[in-house]
């Protein structure tokens, strides 16, 4: 009897060591904590937006007792074993990735997914980085409702790196962009009557792939926008045909590790240039000469040894000009000092100077990214410096003070109570209550509401750690998130929204670098246009506003790199307006010209003079024909300038004073 028990208790406990090897053997799991074997079985194929597959795996399922937040993690106790995990609705022959995740705490996995009573869910580990066994658990949480919801909806994209969600042609709708490998992508046009149209192009002679990230732009101005590639082994720059119908590639010769990598104009010509953070070197920029993208180095973030990882470019100073922060992080090796971030002024002679240290923005924050937005609405940048570890202290949220400094605001404010990490922090309003959100650490949207106090969503989201960039893909003003073969459909609110779409004519074609400001009964909202915010991802490229409940938008003012600056008024909510440099060409600052200044005669012959009313005394003047083109640039001696070499018609000139302010008005050429 004895032998016969003992015999039994082999064969069960074989079984067990084989049950989990194969879907079609997958344990049934219950609530609680297992104990996970060697990894052994086999690997799943499909691995859900987390790269390449490992070569073995584990399987089990569950079924939801409830409809409620299931959660499977890996951070148990104190183990230090790398597993990364996947989720799968379907059967066996037909599994359909749910959810997945790497890396959540240290290397340790945890994914949380809404469960749906009675359904059965497929879960697998894999050894891509360890065939250790491990402990895990499984938990059911009871949804409790959302300040927002989101409906995933499936949508057919290839291969694992589809992290980049823009406009690709020319029509405004945000695309998605798959980069299925080194010589083919496939992009899922977003149709104007919904749902969308997959396109596979082979892209010849590219060799990389943007394995750690990607931006695009238009950085020919042909109405198309191009794509640089970011790797571990250099860039390569993708580009667009005439007719948007192709692709070729310029494969760059400098190989290095990139991270982040950011489409901006660095010298304000009107052609787009592009950044790329280095990871163990001072950082790489690429001038654009309108034939070649040409490669520089030095001169924006000079740390020898690197530790670059998420740059952005926003106006933190109010001065028209693009400035750049880099969150810092001592990975790749960059050695003592390599964590601080940095904050290059753009002092607007193509020179920059890092100023971290005397804005107080020099933190020791071991991050990959910051969100930059006006969290508070007085019309200056803020920043949320997020963390990747917790070694160096918890999140930062930086107030902008307007003087040239910031002023740690943390306490209280949310992020001082969450040891969340994240790669991933970007700010945008997806509840378009009329403050900005954060998209960040624990797989949810932190709240803003306008105080610098944020508040996490009650449930999180089914989100890939790194695969989430952010657009409208259904056109409906209320902003999505692609997550793999997963649209994150935002099911919106009574929230009203605005949309502007840019074409520059003096400034880049997508008009990256541009200021939008809206005015209503809130007071005021600001946007800056930017290709490549977080760290990997690329973003729409659409300024998008919420404004809550309020009925008008007084006025939309749009400040163009180039100086041209916009005004419309009147704007109607739920709407998307589209802005052509100059089209418009408003007054754009606070006191009108007839306060400082008339000008005389008008219409004009040959020279314009300027009559100062108060302490006004004009410097540079610009000229710009109504379609936006810079017609003539004079320095203002005398109070007057010559414009006998203009043609016959309407123009706006731009005057800048003594102390830096711009004004305009419109005047007639006879």
């Amino acid at each position: 009897m004895r032998k016969n028990l003992s015999f039994f208790v082999v064969l069960f406990n074989i079984a067990w060591g084989f049950a989990q090897l194969t879907c079609a053997s997958a344990i049934d799991l219950t609530q609680g904590t297992h104990t996970a074997p060697p990894v052994t079985g086999t690997a799943p194929t499909a691995t859900c937006g987390l790269g390449t597959a490992g070569s073995a795996g584990l399987w089990y399922k569950y079924t939801a007792t409830q409809d409620a937040n299931i959660t499977v993690s890996t951070v148990v106790g104190g183990q230090n074993i790398d597993t990364r995990v996947m989720v799968y609705k379907g059967t066996c022959g037909a599994l359909n990735c749910l959810a997945s995740n790497d890396d959540f705490s240290g290397t340790s996995a945890l994914v949380t997914f809404a469960g749906t009573a009675g359904t059965t869910y497929y879960i697998a580990f894999d050894n891509r980085w360890s065939s250790s066994g491990f402990n895990f658990t499984v938990t059911e949480t009871i949804a409790v409702p959302d300040r927002l919801s989101f409906t995933p909806t499936p949508v057919t994209v290839a291969g694992n790196m589809n992290h980049c969600v823009v406009d690709m042609n020319g029509d405004y709708l945000d695309d998605i962009v798959s980069v299925v490998n080194a010589t083919q992508i496939v992009i899922s046009y977003q149709q104007s009557g919904g749902g969308f149209n997959n396109i596979t192009y082979t892209v010849p002679n590219t060799v990389i792939t943007p394995s750690w990230s990607i931006a695009a732009g238009d950085y020919d101005n042909n109405g198309f926008n191009d794509l640089i590639y970011g790797s571990s082994s250099g860039v390569t720059f993708v580009k667009a045909n005439a007719n948007g119908t192709g692709f070729t590639s310029d494969r760059k010769p400098q190989s290095y590790l990139t991270q982040r990598t950011n489409f901006i104009d660095i010298n304000n010509d009107g052609k787009l240039d592009a950044f790329v953070c280095d990871d163990n070197a001072p950082n790489r920029f690429y001038i654009n000469d309108g034939t070649n993208m040409n490669h520089n180095q030095g001169g924006l973030g000079d740390f020898p040894s690197g530790g670059n990882y998420g740059s952005i470019w926003m106006d933190y100073d109010n001065d028209g000009d693009q400035d750049l922060f880099i969150a810092k992080c001592s990975g790749g090796g960059s050695g003592p000092g390599g964590n601080i971030d940095e904050l290059h002024r753009n002092n607007g002679n193509g020179t920059f100077t890092n100023v971290a240290s005397t804005t107080n923005m020099a933190n020791p924050v071991q991050t990959w990214s910051a969100a930059w937005g006006d969290f508070n609405n007085d019309g200056w940048m803020d920043a949320v410096v997020g963390i990747n570890s917790i070694s160096n202290g918890l999140s930062k949220v930086m107030k902008n003070n307007g003087d040239g400094t910031f002023t740690d605001v943390s306490a209280g404010s949310g992020y001082d109570t969450t040891n969340s990490l994240s790669r991933e922090y970007v700010a945008y309003d997806f509840d378009n209550d009329g403050f900005l959100d954060v998209l960040g650490a624990g797989n949810t949207i932190m709240f803003g509401d306008g105080t610098f106090k944020f508040t996490p969503n009650a449930n999180t989201y089914t989100l890939n750690f790194n695969n989430r960039p952010i657009g409208d893909l259904n056109n409906d003003g209320f902003l999505d998130i692609q997550n793999g073969n997963t649209i994150m459909m935002n099911n919106g609110n009574t929230n009203k929204w605005l949309k502007v779409t840019l074409q520059g004519t003096q400034s880049n074609r997508n008009g990256i670098g541009t200021r939008v400001e809206i005015y209503g009964a809130w007071g005021k909202q600001i946007r800056d246009v930017q290709s490549g915010v977080g760290f990997r991802n690329m973003n729409t490229l659409n300024a998008h506003f919420g404004i809550g409940q309020a009925t008008e938008i007084t006025k939309v003012i749009v400040r163009w790199p180039s100086g041209v600056v916009d005004v419309i008024n009147n704007v109607t909510p739920n709407t998307t307006i589209f802005v052509l440099e100059g089209s418009t060409l408003g007054v754009h600052d606070v006191q009108s010209p007839e306060e400082l200044f008339t000008i005389y005669p008008n219409p004009v012959n040959d020279i314009i003079n300027f009559k100062p009313m108060q302490d006004f005394i004009p410097v540079d003047s610009k000229l710009y024909e109504t379609s936006g083109r810079l017609a003539l640039q004079a320095k203002v001696e005398r109070n007057s300038i010559s414009v006998k070499s203009l043609n016959s018609g309407i123009y706006v000139l731009v005057v800048t004073d003594k102390n830096g302010k711009t004004y305009s008005q419109k005047i007639t050429k006879k």
